[in-house]
């Protein structure tokens, strides 16, 4: 089983940045595809990006140009870093990870944008 433990959250002003980081118990290279979803209240949860163990990136419409997804094979970490930030990306932010015999998901951490 992948352990999956976010950091990084917080509360910043509209146009500002976070990054956030998801560190995995395992090596990402035995990962198929880790990514981050965010889910805001009374939403459903809802992708962000996706970064494959093959290097292919997806972004959701609504981040392109703003965010940046990106993994440190090393350190077993994925990154999401977030510039220009609105008040609706104001949620919980999610780390997923995806293998052939599961989907793992960390505990959240809650990003505010707001001023």
């Amino acid at each position: 089983q992948v352990q999956l433990v976010e950091s990084g959250g917080g509360a910043v002003q509209p146009g500002g940045s976070l990054r956030l980081s998801c560190a995995a118990s395992e090596s990402i290279f035995s990962i198929n595809v880790m990514g981050w979803y965010r889910q805001a209240p009374g939403k459903e949860r809802e992708l962000v990006a996706i970064i494959t163990s093959g290097g292919t990136i997806n972004y959701a419409d609504f981040v392109k140009g703003r965010f940046t997804i990106s993994r440190d094979n090393a350190k077993n970490t994925v990154y999401l870093q977030m510039n220009s930030l609105k008040p609706e990306d104001t949620a919980v932010y999610y780390c997923n990870a995806m293998k052939a015999i599961g989907v793992y998901w960390g505990q959240g951490t809650q990003v505010t944008v707001s001023s």
